[in-house]
C-alpha cells in the first residue's frame, strides 16, 4: 500500500478540552428519588435544543427531527450523579474534553435514536435506580448509572456518525486493516510490539469532533481517509484504531477498556495463531455476547494459511463464538458478522467495507449498543430485583398472605393475654351476678371465711404480671414479629428481604411496652358489668325467699315464747320454702348468667385483640407493606428495563 500523508480533519482543534461549546454544556444534574423523578418528568417543560452540534464544529443539523423536537425531555435525559460514584468506586476515568454533565437543552437538537421502546426502557432504568437508591448500595447501581450516563451523552451527539473501534491482540494486524479501510497510512505498523500506543481516529464525514472529544482522542490523532468511491461508501463512519488489548503496557489496556464502553460497535481482529486466545474470549467476547448485533469478528492474515485451511480456521472460530454465547448473523438472523480477509493483500477487505457501509447507513448502531448495554445491566441487576423462583411463582409469593396477618394478630393477642382477660371478664360478670342474685346467708359465710383466711388480703387478682410472665410476653412479641417478617420476605431477593426485615424490626421497637399500655386501657372495663333485663326479677325473688325465711323464723319464735297461737305447719312451710327457694333462685340465676357472662368475656377479649392487632398493624405491618409496595414498583420498572420491544 502506498504511504500517503493522512489528511487531518480541519474541523478539529488540538485537544479541545476548553472549547466554548464544552463549557456551555456544563451543568449539575442530580438524580432524585423515583417518586420525585416521576413528578419532575410530568412537570418538565419543553427543552429548546441548540442549533449547533455538540462539539461546536459548525456541522450541519443531523437529520430531520422535527417530529420529536417539541417533546418534553425524557426522564433519562437528565444526567446523573452516578458517574462520579462509579469513577470513584471502579477507577473509570472520563477522558478530557468529554462532558456529559450538561442538560439536554444546551446540546444539539434532539435525535430520534432513543424513541419508542428504547426510550421507555431508559426511563424505566432511571426510575428503577431512583427507587432503589436507599435500598441498594451504590456499587450495585453504579454500572446501571453508567449506562444512563453514556446513553445520555451519546444522544447529545451526532446520529449521522457510527463510531466503530478496531480491537485486537498484539500482532493481529488491526492497524494494517485500519489503514486498508482508510486507504492511507494512518496507523503505524511494524514488527515492534506494541505498535499502537494511543487510540487513533478516522472520520469519513465532517462533524465528528464531539464524538472524538467523548472518546478522549486529541486533535493530533484525528485523521481523514483517502477520498474516493470507497470513502463515499463508508460515509458517516468513524473508525478508531485501539492499542493492543493484551499489551504489556497497562495504559494501553486501560485505553481499550475505556473506549470499548463508549463506541457504537467494535471490529475484533484475530489472526490464525491467537483466535482462540483465552484472554480475548474470557475477558471480552464472552462478557460482550449480548452485543453481537454491534460486533464484527474478522479473521485476518488468511494469506498465511495454505489451501482450505482458512475455511477450517473460520469454522473453528465460529464454533468458539457460539460457545461464548455470541449469536452469529447468518441467514438473515441478527448477530455478529464473521469474515475472513487479508488486510495485507486486500483479499476480503471489500466484503468488510461493504458490510460496514450498510451497517453505517442504517444509523442504528448507537441505539443497538444502548439496547445491548441495557440488556447487560438488566442481567447484572437480576439477582437484586428478581427472585430465584420463576416469574409467575415469584409474583404469587410477593406480599403477606391473609393467614399470616391473622397469625400475627393471634400471636400478639396471646402475648398481651387477651384470652386471659376475656376469661377474667367472664368470671367478674358471673361473680357480680352471684353477688346480686345469691342468698345473703351464703354471701355472709363467704365474707366470714375470707376474713378468717390468712391469705384473704391477696384473694384479689394481681394487677401486675410476674417478671417471668413479662419476659415470656416480650419473647412472644419478638417471635411474632420475626415470623411475619420472614413470611413477608419470602420470595424476595436478598436486599429487599433484608429491607422488609429491617422495617419490621424498627416497628417492633417499643411494641411490648405499647401492648402493655393497651392491656391496661382496653382490658377489664371500669365499673360494674351491665345488668340483663331478668336481673331485677331474680333479685326480687331472692329477696322474697329471704323474707319468707325471716317471717317463718319469727313466727316460730313467737309460738315458742307464747305470743302466737301454736301452729307449726305454716311457719315451717314458709321457712322451708325460703331455705330451698333461695339457693334455687341462685342456681337458676347462675345458669341464666352463663350466656351474658360469656358474651361479656368475648367482648373484652375482642376489644383487647383488636387493640393489639391495630397496634401491630400500625407499627409492623404497615411499614412492611410499604416496603413490599416499593418492591412491586421497582420490579415493574425492572421488567420494563429487561424487556425488549
Amino acid at each position: 500500500m502506498t504511504a500517503v500523508t493522512a489528511v487531518t480533519d480541519h474541523t478539529d482543534q488540538a485537544d479541545r478540552p476548553d472549547d466554548p461549546a464544552s463549557r456551555a454544556r456544563e451543568a449539575d444534574g442530580i438524580w432524585d428519588d423515583g417518586l420525585i423523578a416521576r413528578r419532575a418528568a410530568g412537570a418538565g417543560g419543553n427543552g429548546a435544543p441548540g442549533d449547533d452540534d455538540s462539539a461546536g464544529t459548525g456541522s450541519t443539523k443531523t437529520g430531520d427531527r422535527g417530529a420529536t423536537g417539541d417533546e418534553g425531555p425524557s426522564a433519562y435525559e437528565k444526567p446523573s450523579s452516578y458517574e462520579q460514584s462509579y469513577e470513584q468506586s471502579s477507577g473509570y476515568e472520563k477522558p478530557s474534553g468529554y462532558d456529559n454533565d450538561g442538560p439536554y437543552e444546551a446540546a444539539a437538537e434532539a435525535t430520534v435514536l432513543y424513541e419508542g421502546p428504547l426510550r421507555a426502557r431508559l426511563d424505566a432504568l432511571r426510575e428503577l435506580i431512583g427507587l432503589s437508591r436507599t435500598r441498594l448500595d451504590s456499587a450495585t447501581l453504579a454500572e446501571a448509572g453508567r449506562v444512563l450516563d453514556e446513553a445520555a451523552a451519546r444522544r447529545r451527539l451526532s446520529d449521522r456518525h457510527t463510531v466503530v473501534a478496531v480491537a485486537g491482540a498484539t500482532g493481529s494486524g488491526k492497524s494494517t486493516l485500519f489503514n486498508a479501510l482508510a486507504g492511507v497510512m494512518i496507523s503505524e505498523t511494524g514488527v515492534r510490539r506494541p505498535t499502537t500506543a494511543a487510540p487513533i481516529g478516522c472520520s469519513w464525514t465532517d462533524g465528528a469532533a464531539g464524538l472524538f472529544d467523548r472518546l478522549g482522542i486529541p486533535g493530533r490523532l484525528r485523521r481523514r481517509p483517502l477520498q474516493g468511491a470507497d470513502a463515499q461508501a463508508l460515509e458517516g463512519l468513524v473508525l478508531v484504531d485501539l492499542p493492543d488489548h493484551d499489551s504489556a503496557a497497562e495504559d494501553h489496556r486501560r485505553h481499550v477498556d475505556r473506549i470499548l464502553r463508549l463506541v457504537d460497535a467494535v471490529i475484533w481482529v484475530v489472526d490464525p495463531e491467537k483466535y482462540a486466545d483465552a484472554v480475548l474470549h474470557e475477558r471480552y467476547l464472552r462478557p460482550m455476547a449480548g452485543h453481537a448485533e454491534v460486533m464484527f469478528v474478522v479473521l485476518n492474515q488468511t494469506d498465511r494459511l495454505p489451501g482450505d485451511a482458512a475455511d477450517q480456521v473460520l469454522d473453528d472460530l465460529r464454533r468458539l463464538l457460539d460457545d461464548d454465547g455470541i449469536a452469529l448473523g447468518e441467514h438473515g438472523e441478527p448477530g455478529a458478522t464473521v469474515l475472513a480477509l487479508s488486510a495485507l493483500t486486500g483479499d476480503g477487505v471489500g466484503d468488510l467495507r461493504e458490510a460496514l457501509g450498510q451497517f453505517t447507513r442504517e444509523r442504528r448502531a448507537a441505539a443497538r449498543r444502548v439496547e445491548a448495554d441495557l440488556d447487560a445491566a438488566a442481567a447484572r441487576l437480576r439477582p437484586v430485583y428478581a427472585a430465584d423462583a420463576g416469574p409467575a411463582v415469584g409474583r404469587a409469593r410477593i406480599g403477606l398472605r391473609e393467614e399470616a396477618r391473622d397469625e400475627f394478630a393471634d400471636r400478639l393477642a396471646e402475648a398481651v393475654g387477651a384470652a386471659a382477660v376475656g376469661q377474667a371478664a367472664e368470671r367478674a360478670w358471673r361473680r357480680h351476678a352471684n353477688k346480686a342474685c345469691g342468698t345473703p346467708w351464703l354471701r355472709l359465710w363467704r365474707w366470714y371465711e375470707a376474713r378468717r383466711s390468712p391469705f384473704g388480703s391477696i384473694v384479689a387478682p394481681a394487677t401486675r404480671a410476674p417478671v417471668d410472665e413479662e419476659a415470656t410476653a416480650r419473647a412472644r412479641v419478638e417471635h411474632a414479629v420475626r415470623t411475619v417478617a420472614d413470611e413477608a420476605a419470602t420470595g424476595l431477593p436478598a436486599p429487599w428481604g433484608q429491607a422488609v426485615r429491617e422495617a419490621a424490626a424498627r416497628g417492633a421497637e417499643g411494641l411490648p411496652e405499647a401492648l402493655d399500655e393497651l392491656a391496661v386501657r382496653a382490658g377489664l372495663p371500669q365499673g360494674r358489668p351491665p345488668r340483663p333485663g331478668w336481673w331485677p326479677v331474680a333479685v326480687f325473688a331472692q329477696a322474697v325467699m329471704t323474707m319468707l325465711q325471716v317471717v317463718g323464723g319469727l313466727w316460730l319464735v313467737a309460738q315458742i315464747v307464747g305470743v302466737a297461737t301454736p301452729n307449726l305447719g305454716v311457719p315451717v312451710l314458709l321457712m322451708l320454702l325460703g331455705v330451698l327457694g333461695g339457693p334455687g333462685v341462685e342456681w337458676l340465676s347462675g345458669m341464666a348468667a352463663r350466656g351474658p357472662a360469656r358474651r361479656y368475656g368475648f367482648d373484652a377479649e375482642r376489644r383487647l385483640r383488636e387493640a393489639a392487632s391495630g397496634c401491630g398493624r400500625a407499627r409492623v405491618l404497615d411499614p412492611v407493606a410499604a416496603e413490599l409496595l416499593r418492591y412491586r414498583e421497582v420490579r415493574e420498572q425492572y421488567v420494563r428495563v429487561a424487556q425488549r420491544g
